[in-house]
C-alpha cells in the first residue's frame, strides 16, 4: 500500500478526560463497523485503547480540572502537545478528531488548521456558559463541529460553523444492570433503608477537593434520619485504596464500590454528585441531586470572571433555571450540604418534582443511538473529503 493511501485509513483522535475516553471508544467502535480498515491513535485512556486506539499519552497524565490545578500538570501536558504536534508534522493522518477538552483541543486545532489536516469537533466545548468568544476560534479551524445538546446547533449556525447535532451518547451507555433487589443484595445494602449515593468526581483533584466534606457531612445527616445508608461509586481510574482510608471514619454508614454507577443511582433516593458529566448521567437515570464543587480559591475567582451562567450544572443549564440545589466553593461544606440532603429526603413531594424535570429534561436529549449517528457523519465526511482530493 502506497504511504499516501495509508494515509487515508488513519485518525488522530484526542479526548483528555474520563468522559471524553468513554464517548471517544464508542465512537471507535461504530466507525470501524462502517470501515474496518481505519486506524486509530491519539490520547485516551483505557477505554480506547480497548476500543483499538494507539494510544500516545494517557488520559491520566491529563486530567486536570481549573487553572491552579493545571501547574502542576503542565510540564507532562505540554509534552503530550509537543509529541502529537510532531506525529501530525511528520505523519499527517486523513482526519483529526478532538473530544471535548478544550484549552488543550483548541491549542492542537490551530497546528491541525496549518497543516491543512481535516479536523471534526466532536462534544462542544461550553461556550454557552463561559468564554464564548472561542465561537469565532473554533469557526476558524474546525470543519464541522458534532454537537450533543440541542441548542447548542443554533449557536454554532449563527458562527458560520458547519454542525450536526446527534444527541447525547450517555442516552446509549447510561442504563442499569440489575434489578433493585438484586443491586441492594449484591452492594451489601440494607432493604428498606433509604440510600444517598456520594459522586465526589473522577480525578484525584476532585476526590481532594469535595470529598472530604462529602463524608463529614454524613453523621449531620444521620443524626436525623437514622436509617439512611450511603454508598459510592468509585470512579475508573481512581485509587479505591485512597477512598477507603478516606470513608474508614465512616465505615458505620458509607459502603464503598467499585464501578457500577448507574445501578447503584438506579437506587438511590438522591445523589450527591459533583459537577460534571456525572450530573447528566444521574439526570438520565432520573435520580433527584446536589450537585457539588469546588476548586481552588484563585481558579473560583477567575471561573466567576469568565462564566456568563447563573448556574453551573449542566443539567440547570439546560433547563434555564435551578431544578437541583448547587452547593459550590464556599457552600459546599458540611453543614449546608447535610442540611440540603435534609430538605430533600424529608419531602418526598419535592423529590417528585425533581424526578419530573429530569425526565423532561432526558427527552430534550434526542434519541438512542448518538455515537452510531456521529460515525455515519464523520464516515460520510471523509469519503467526501477523498472525493474532493481526487478531483
Amino acid at each position: 500500500m502506497a504511504v499516501e493511501e495509508a494515509k487515508q485509513h488513519t485518525v488522530l483522535i484526542v479526548a483528555g478526560e474520563v468522559s471524553g475516553d468513554i464517548h471517544g471508544s464508542h465512537l471507535v467502535r461504530a466507525l470501524r463497523e462502517l470501515n474496518p480498515s481505519l486506524e486509530f491513535c491519539g490520547v485516551g485512556g483505557d477505554a480506547m485503547q480497548a476500543a483499538g486506539v494507539n494510544l500516545l499519552a494517557h488520559i491520566s497524565e491529563m486530567a486536570v480540572v481549573g487553572i491552579t490545578e493545571v501547574c502542576s500538570k503542565l510540564g507532562t501536558i505540554l509534552g503530550t502537545y509537543r509529541r502529537l504536534k510532531a506525529r501530525l508534522q511528520s505523519d499527517p493522518p486523513a482526519l483529526v478528531i478532538l473530544i471535548d477538552y478544550p484549552d488543550f483541543n483548541l491549542l492542537l486545532a490551530r497546528t491541525v488548521h496549518h497543516l491543512k489536516i481535516p479536523l471534526i469537533y466532536y462534544i462542544s466545548p461550553q461556550i454557552w456558559a463561559w468564554r464564548r468568544g472561542r465561537i469565532r476560534t473554533i469557526a476558524r479551524l474546525v470543519t464541522k463541529m458534532i454537537v450533543i445538546f440541542p441548542f447548542e446547533k443554533a449557536l454554532y449556525e449563527q458562527a458560520g460553523v458547519d454542525v450536526t447535532f446527534v444527541g447525547h451518547p450517555l442516552l446509549d451507555s447510561v442504563k442499569s444492570r440489575f434489578s433493585r433487589s438484586e443491586a441492594l443484595s449484591y452492594f451489601g445494602l440494607t432493604p428498606g433503608k433509604p440510600t444517598i449515593a456520594l459522586l465526589p468526581g473522577s480525578r484525584p483533584s476532585e476526590i481532594q477537593m469535595n470529598f472530604p466534606a462529602l463524608l463529614k457531612s454524613v453523621p449531620l445527616v444521620v443524626q436525623q434520619l437514622e436509617t439512611v445508608q450511603f454508598i459510592v461509586p468509585v470512579a475508573p481510574g481512581l485509587d479505591i485504596d485512597r477512598i477507603l482510608a478516606l470513608t474508614k471514619p465512616y465505615d458505620a454508614w458509607v459502603h464503598v464500590i467499585k464501578g457500577h454507577v448507574h445501578d447503584i443511582l438506579n437506587i438511590s433516593e438522591l445523589a450527591l454528585v459533583a459537577s460534571g458529566t456525572a450530573t447528566m448521567e444521574t439526570a438520565i437515570i432520573g435520580t433527584p441531586m446536589i450537585i457539588v464543587y469546588r476548586v481552588s480559591p484563585i481558579t473560583y475567582l477567575l471561573g466567576r470572571l469568565l462564566i456568563r451562567t447563573k448556574n453551573i450544572g449542566m443539567v440547570n443549564i439546560m433547563a434555564g433555571k435551578t431544578i437541583v440545589p448547587e452547593l459550590i466553593q464556599s457552600q459546599c461544606n458540611p453543614d449546608r450540604i447535610a442540611e440540603a440532603v435534609l430538605q430533600l429526603m424529608q419531602d418526598p413531594e419535592k423529590r417528585h418534582t425533581i424526578k419530573q424535570e429530569l425526565a423532561s429534561l432526558r427527552n430534550s436529549l434526542g434519541k438512542p443511538g448518538a455515537s452510531q449517528r456521529a460515525a455515519e457523519v464523520i464516515h460520510t465526511f471523509l469519503k467526501e473529503d477523498r472525493l474532493h482530493a481526487r478531483v
